[in-house]
């Protein structure tokens, strides 16, 4: 099933007929694979780790998937005669995909962006760096827009650390860098959910899993606390991922970072998981995000292992809880947030 985007896509394919396309920030569907009914080739590259696993999945002659910030380095030079943007859902990425595109695209080349009327593709033409083209609406369907411009001048040269924030945060466990990239969500000051999260700690020690890290703060404030922990830090999107990386590399710190669709590329357990998990997929809130995660996190608890977690207090993670470990004990909360705790 392609998703509204996809299918606004799908009926405009002579602007990519017999052309050489890349996609950028792909949605949940397969239309990478579809558009090779009138590509040459297709080159997707997604930002988060689930679209790509379902769009890698096809094997077909002319298709190249990819998850990342960026192309690999065996793709970083390639030139594209089309390139499609998913317009984002966090409006501060659009710019930086901007960039990418102009970096992969021929000069004189096309750009179609699409997205929904309600996420904000509508400021497009506001947005759109001036070595494109003034944008042109190309069809408006299934509540998505789609526009096209094309690269009329020589973009910026296209790099990273041009899109981080670098910036002090203090920590019950004391003060450290955190590198953040456009797109991730983060504050310069300690968000209230991680802030109780982090000021009632358990006592941790061994292979401890940071869920949804995002830009790494619990992960740098537990190895602020405890270097000799065994860290790995998972989350689904590319720019968060990076970000996280950065902040452990600002603070010369070590852990692994990797992504993960849930807990589906994790092997063996843990001493620990600790977590301010996501609750949102895209412009909604999703509690199957968490419930899905405190269903998986029983199997992946080593004996004696402690798991926390810190949630708005308005969303119904209690049952779940209950159901998975047969309690639930809230060792803390404010007028927002509890703490979930359990010790196998």
């Amino acid at each position: 099933m392609l998703t509204n985007a996809s299918q606004v896509l799908l009926r405009n394919t002579e602007f990519i007929e017999n052309q050489d396309v890349l996609i950028l920030n792909h949605e949940a569907d397969t239309l990478a694979a579809e558009l090779l009914d009138s590509a040459k080739t297709v080159t997707a590259l997604a930002l988060d780790y689930n679209h790509h696993l379902l769009v890698s999945q096809k094997n077909k002659d002319g298709l190249s998937c990819h998850f990342g910030h960026e192309l690999p380095a065996s793709d970083a030079d390639k030139q594209f005669d089309v390139a499609v943007i998913y317009f984002p859902k966090a409006k501060p990425l659009a710019p930086y995909l901007f960039n990418l595109a102009a970096k992969h695209l021929k000069q004189g080349g096309s750009l179609l962006v699409v997205g929904e009327n309600k996420g904000g593709v509508k400021s497009l033409a506001k947005l759109l760096p001036d070595y494109f083209y003034a944008p042109s609406k190309r069809d408006n369907a299934r509540h998505c827009l789609l526009f096209a411009s094309e690269l009329v001048e020589q973009a910026p040269i296209f790099n990273i650390n041009n899109w981080v924030s670098r910036y002090q945060l203090s920590t019950p466990q004391g003060d450290i860098t955190i590198c953040n990239l456009v797109g991730v969500f983060s504050e310069k000051r300690l968000d209230q959910g991680t802030e109780l999260l982090l000021s009632h700690l358990p006592a941790l020690s061994g292979r401890v899993l940071d869920f949804g890290c995002g830009a790494g703060v619990i992960s740098a404030a537990l190895l602020k606390a405890n270097p000799d922990l065994a860290m790995e830090c998972i989350d689904i999107n590319a720019m968060a991922l990076l970000a996280c990386e950065l902040t452990l590399a600002a603070n010369s710190m070590k852990a692994k970072v990797y992504p993960s669709d849930g807990f589906n590329q994790i092997n063996g357990q843990f001493n620990g998981i600790i977590a301010n998990p996501p609750f949102h997929d895209g412009l909604a809130a999703n509690t199957q995000i968490t419930k899905a995660f405190v269903k998986s996190s029983a199997s992946c608890l080593a004996k004696k292992g402690v798991w926390q977690i810190v949630a708005n207090r308005n969303l119904p993670y209690a049952d779940t809880i209950a159901e998975v470990f047969g309690q639930v004990n809230v060792p803390a909360e404010n007028n927002k947030y509890k703490l979930y705790f359990f010790q196998n």
